[in-house]
C-alpha cells in the first residue's frame, strides 16, 4: 500500500471516529439543560419536607436538616386536594381523548381526501400556530360568557378540541400510511369511517400515543385559560387550587411545593405507561420532518 493511500485511510478513519464522538459543545449543553431542570425540582422535593422557617435558608440545604411530612398532612387535611387532583386528572384525561381522535380524523380528512379548498382549508389552519393563545383569550371569554358556558366543565376543552398542531402532526403521520391498504379496505367493502377505526388508527399508535401525552400535559398545567372563566372553587383544577393557597399576605410555601410534588405523580406515570409510544412517534416525527 502506497504512502497516499496509507493517509487517505487514515484521514478516513479518522473522520469516522470524530463523527462517532459527541462534540464537547453537545455535552456541556446537556450538563447545562440537565442542571436547570434537575436543580429547581430537587429543591422543592427538599423544600415540601421543611418546615417554612427552612425553606428559604442561605445558603439553602438540599438535604432537610429537620425533615417532616407537616406540610403533605396539613395539605390534604386542610385544602380539598383530591377533588383538585380527580377534577384535573378527568378534565385533562378526557380532553386529551377526544381531542387525539378530532385532530387524527382531521389529519385522515387532509392526508388521504382531496376536495375543492382543502389546500387553502389546511393553509388556514396552520396559520393559527402563528395565533399566540393570548390574543384570542379576551374574545373567546366574551364569548364563553355570552353562551353560559362559565364555570362548565366542558369549557375547560375548548382551546384544546382541534388545536392545529394536532392536525398538522396526524396529518402528517398518516400520509405516510399506503393508499393501497385503505384502498384494499375500500374493495373489502369497509365504509370510511371503519377504515379510519380498523385500519388507520392502529398503524399510528406510537403518533397517538405522543399526542394524548402532549394534549394530557398542555390541559393538566393549563392555568391562564382555567383562571380566566372559572370562579366556583368546587371546579377548581390543580394549578386553580395551588395557586388559591397565596393570600394577600402570605402564601404558604410549603403547602404548595408538597402540593406541586403530589402533582407531578400523574405527568411521571402517563410518561413511564407511554414512553414507547411517545418517544417512538417523535422519533418518527423526526425522520418525517
Amino acid at each position: 500500500m502506497t504512502f497516499a493511500k496509507m493517509s487517505e485511510a487514515k484521514r478516513a478513519n479518522s473522520g469516522s471516529s470524530v463523527r462517532r464522538r459527541p462534540p464537547a459543545l453537545t455535552h456541556i449543553a446537556l450538563g447545562f439543560w440537565l442542571v436547570v431542570s434537575f436543580v429547581p425540582l430537587l429543591w422543592a422535593l427538599s423544600g415540601s419536607f421543611k418546615p417554612l422557617e427552612d425553606i428559604f435558608i442561605t445558603p439553602p440545604q438540599i438535604v432537610p436538616s429537620n425533615p417532616t411530612v407537616e406540610n403533605y398532612s396539613e395539605l390534604l387535611t386542610r385544602a380539598p386536594f383530591a377533588r383538585w387532583f380527580i377534577t384535573s386528572a378527568l378534565v385533562a384525561s378526557s380532553t386529551a381523548a377526544v381531542s387525539t381522535f378530532l385532530a387524527a380524523l382531521a389529519g385522515f380528512g387532509f392526508a388521504k381526501y382531496r376536495f375543492p379548498g382543502e389546500r387553502v382549508l389546511f393553509n388556514i389552519v396552520l396559520s393559527a400556530l402563528m395565533v399566540p393563545f393570548a390574543i384570542i383569550l379576551v374574545p373567546l371569554f366574551v364569548e364563553i360568557t355570552r353562551l353560559g358556558l362559565a364555570n362548565s366543565y366542558f369549557t375547560y376543552a375548548i382551546p384544546f378540541l382541534l388545536p392545529a398542531f394536532g392536525v398538522f402532526m396526524m396529518r402528517q403521520f398518516i400520509l405516510g400510511v399506503p393508499s393501497e391498504v385503505i384502498e384494499s379496505a375500500r374493495v373489502d367493502g369497509a365504509r370510511e369511517f371503519r377504515i379510519f377505526i380498523t385500519v388507520v388508527l392502529p398503524l399510528i399508535r406510537p403518533a397517538i400515543g405522543a399526542l394524548f401525552v402532549w394534549f394530557f400535559l398542555a390541559v393538566y398545567n393549563d392555568f391562564l385559560w382555567p383562571a380566566t372563566f372559572v370562579s366556583d372553587s368546587s371546579m377548581y383544577t390543580l394549578p386553580l387550587g395551588l395557586n388559591s393557597l397565596r393570600t394577600a399576605f402570605s402564601t404558604e410555601y410549603g403547602l404548595v411545593l408538597a402540593g406541586t410534588m403530589l402533582a407531578a405523580l400523574p405527568t411521571i406515570l402517563i410518561f413511564i405507561s407511554l414512553r414507547r409510544q411517545l418517544i417512538d412517534g417523535l422519533a418518527a416525527g423526526a425522520v418525517k420532518g
